[in-house]
């Protein structure tokens, strides 16, 4: 799998960056890229829903082959068992969407896709590329469980459909365009659909912003992308920014602010919050390479105590008469740990009336979130379900 942001100044992962802030993509291109467990772990990710596609659809691989293979991947360090578990929700819902088409549809894995007719020495590397009928559909894992995705007018996903259109127009006479992002552990997956009218009218309408970034004119435009840029922490207009704040209220004069303001501030803190652990992060760094940063230093931060050997510990504890069963918690296993005991086929028919899944506790977040108002429900109404599940054994499936 290549990283195209390794190469690409415009790359398509960034592009909600350089399509709103012009100047960055410059800026970062002049700052190391850094490293995370996060993104290492969203690459091994990656190459195991690779090697299960083209097991499926393009390779006609051997099973001690497949195996074999897969065994190098789990034998990395960041390799973890629910990675199985994600991909094989990638894997099932590009099978459904392959099985979907009345006739075999072209397939293309990890796909180089050129767009520099739209952005200047612009490409990408696509997921997973199907084209059947008159439709295109772009298919995106995205690993992480941090931020959600939507597909929705996606510029990523827009990018990499025309390069794909690029691609194979000439080969197929492409409509319609189907951009899917398949975000595992946040149990979501996000379609957009639109003409290729359209997405070729959109492509059209940021060729003067790509070029713009490209020569690296503009001006510097902070915005929620900015968790995502290299120079998140000493952008000097993400600094003004924030630092803005204070300047902007200082007209209030009642001894109470209204919820209005509360709002507004609010909305203002949260991103200043942001950006203060930004610069923690990068104050640190700085001074654990050598560097000074006036009026601050690295201490070791706060440890608990603990065994250097527990199990010569507690050999001591119980040969002082101590009974070993009060050295240890009986606990019963977690949900997911018992899916994977007896396997999801068998969970679903011996377990599944007994799943619920309560709201989460209440949380703040902006108008803009896609997730519903909460809405209070009882603790009799959120548990109904499994009592009657109890009352019934639970077992209506076998």
């Amino acid at each position: 799998m290549i990283s195209e942001s390794a190469h690409a100044l415009l790359s398509a992962s960034g592009s909600h960056k350089w399509l709103h802030c012009t100047p960055s993509a410059r800026l970062e291109a002049t700052l190391p890229e850094a490293q995370s467990d996060y993104a290492d772990e969203g690459r091994l990710a990656h190459e195991i829903g690779e090697l299960k596609l083209r097991k499926a659809f393009i390779e006609p691989i051997g099973t001690r082959t497949y195996n074999s293979r897969l065994k190098k991947l789990q034998e990395k360090p960041l390799y973890q068992d629910e990675m199985l578990r994600h991909t094989d929700t990638y894997m099932d819902y590009i099978s459904k969407v392959v099985h979907g088409f009345s006739s075999p549809p072209y397939i293309a894995i990890e796909k180089k896709l050129d767009y520099g007719t739209y952005a200047p020495e612009g490409f990408g590397t696509g997921d997973c590329i199907i084209i059947g009928g008159n439709t295109l559909r772009i298919c995106d894992l995205k690993y992480g469980k941090g931020v959600p995705v939507s597909a929705d007018m996606n510029p990523q996903m827009m990018l990499y459909a025309l390069g794909a259109l690029s691609e194979y127009a000439i080969l197929y006479a492409i409509e319609k365009i189907v951009m899917t992002i398949i975000q595992p552990r946040l149990d979501s997956i996000s379609e957009c659909e639109l003409s290729t009218a359209d997405l070729l009218s959109w492509g059209e309408s940021i060729k003067p912003v790509a070029q713009k970034a490209y020569e690296g004119l503009g001006e510097f435009v902070p915005g929620d992308y900015c968790q995502f840029c290299r120079a998140k922490a000493t952008c000097r207009a993400r600094a003004e920014a924030n630092l803005k704040l204070t300047d902007e209220f200082c007209f209030m004069k009642p001894p109470l602010i209204s919820n209005e303001e509360v709002g507004q501030i609010l909305e203002r803190a949260q991103n200043l919050a942001k950006w203060a652990k930004n610069l923690e992060e990068y104050a640190l760094n700085e001074i654990l390479a050598g560097s000074v940063v006036p009026g601050w230093k690295a201490v070791a931060g706060r440890s608990n105590r603990q065994f250097a050997d527990v199990d010569q510990a507690f050999k001591i504890l119980t040969s002082t008469g101590m009974d070993e069963a009060m050295l240890y918690k009986r606990q019963p296993i977690t949900l997911t740990e018992t899916e994977k005991l007896v396997g999801p086929a068998k969970f679903k028919v011996l377990l599944d009336a007994f799943v619920i899944k309560p709201p989460g506790k209440p949380a703040l977040a902006p108008l803009s979130d896609k997730r519903d108002a909460y809405t209070r429900i009882t603790a009799e109404e959120a548990f109904g379900n499994i009592n009657n599940s109890n009352e019934n054994g639970g077992l209506e499936n076998e």
